[in-house]
C-alpha cells in the first residue's frame, strides 16, 4: 500500500558531506511525521532525526549540528544532508513515516529497506 524508497547513500571519506532521500508512495491519505533510522553492525537501531508534518525537527545529540533533516510535502520526499562525516556514522540508514492510507483511513508506520552509508577515516 506504501512503499518507502531510499537512495543516496554510498562510500566518503571523513569530513565529506552525501545527501539521502526517501521518496514515499502508495494510497496515502496523509503523512505525519518521518524520520530517519540508522543500524550500525553489531548495534540497535537507533534514531537520528525526525520532522513533523508541520517542519518541527529533532535529531540525536551525536548528529546535531552536522545533520539537517527535511522534507518536501508536495513530492512526499524526505531528505537528510549529512555534513562533516565522521566513521562512526556507517551504517544502514532507515528511513520512516507514520502515514494514514485511503484503505481504512488507519495510520500505519512504515520503512524503507535501508541506504548503506560508509564513512572510511
Amino acid at each position: 500500500q506504501v512503499q518507502l524508497v531510499e537512495s543516496g547513500g554510498g562510500l566518503v571519506q571523513a569530513g565529506g558531506s552525501l545527501r539521502l532521500s526517501c521518496a514515499a508512495s502508495g494510497r496515502m491519505f496523509s503523512i505525519y511525521a518521518m524520520g530517519w533510522y540508522r543500524q550500525a553492525p553489531g548495534k540497535q537501531r537507533e534514531l537520528v532525526a525526525t520532522i513533523t508534518s508541520g517542519g518541527s525537527t529533532n535529531y540525536a545529540d551525536s548528529v546535531k549540528g552536522r545533520f539537517t533533516i527535511s522534507r518536501d510535502n508536495a513530492k512526499n520526499t524526505l531528505y537528510l544532508q549529512m555534513n562533516s562525516l565522521k566513521p562512526e556514522d556507517t551504517a544502514v540508514y532507515y528511513c520512516n513515516a507514520d502515514v494514514q492510507t485511503y484503505v481504512d483511513l488507519r495510520r500505519r508506520d512504515y520503512w524503507g529497506q535501508g541506504t548503506q552509508v560508509t564513512v572510511s577515516s
